[in-house]
């Protein structure tokens, strides 16, 4: 999967109730979820948001809390990609279980800045900064991981397997 889109860049420790606050998490829509994106980090921070943009985070990003609603609203926001210094393991394995693709790049995060325009193929991991010409080597998403990114999560790969 390849995505190109602008760069929306975070800070570090972004934890779950950064991402979507507990007093949205009234429903598991995704279109709901996604209009409230970010509100507990900046109000109104998704009006800022095209869709297939892609955010960028830095250490530990999905602290917190285990919710599902977390990577539901990323998704719901438009943004099918979040890069990040590293993760917080229970957002990691949510996020691809959800349909988002989490790719980790140490410090090599430190080459994109927010508003840069960024394409990302997931099959291969390359990350392109198409505002400063810099390529980033990820590791690529693997081939099983994939195939339950490309059905939009976990539990739409289980239905598919057991059809």
């Amino acid at each position: 999967m390849k995505v190109q889109g602008t760069a929306h860049k975070v800070g570090d420790h972004i934890d779950t109730d950064a991402i979507i606050p507990a007093r949205f998490l009234v429903t598991t829509d995704s279109k709901v979820l996604g209009e409230n994106c970010m509100e507990g980090l900046e109000a109104g921070w998704v009006s800022r948001v095209k869709e297939n943009d892609v955010m960028v985070g830095g250490v530990n990003f999905g602290c917190g809390s285990s919710r599902e609603h977390a990577p539901i609203s990323i998704l719901g926001a438009g943004i099918p990609v979040v890069l990040a210094h590293s993760f917080a393991r229970i957002f990691y394995r949510n996020g691809f279980n959800m349909g988002l693709v989490l790719l980790e790049i140490g410090d090599d995060i430190d080459k994109f800045s927010d508003t840069d325009e960024i394409e990302v193929d997931t099959t291969t991991g390359v990350i392109k900064n198409m505002t400063t010409g810099v390529t980033v080597q990820a590791a690529a998403v693997p081939p099983f991981m994939q195939e339950i990114l490309n059905v939009g999560g976990l539990v739409e790969y289980a239905k598919t397997k057991l059809a």
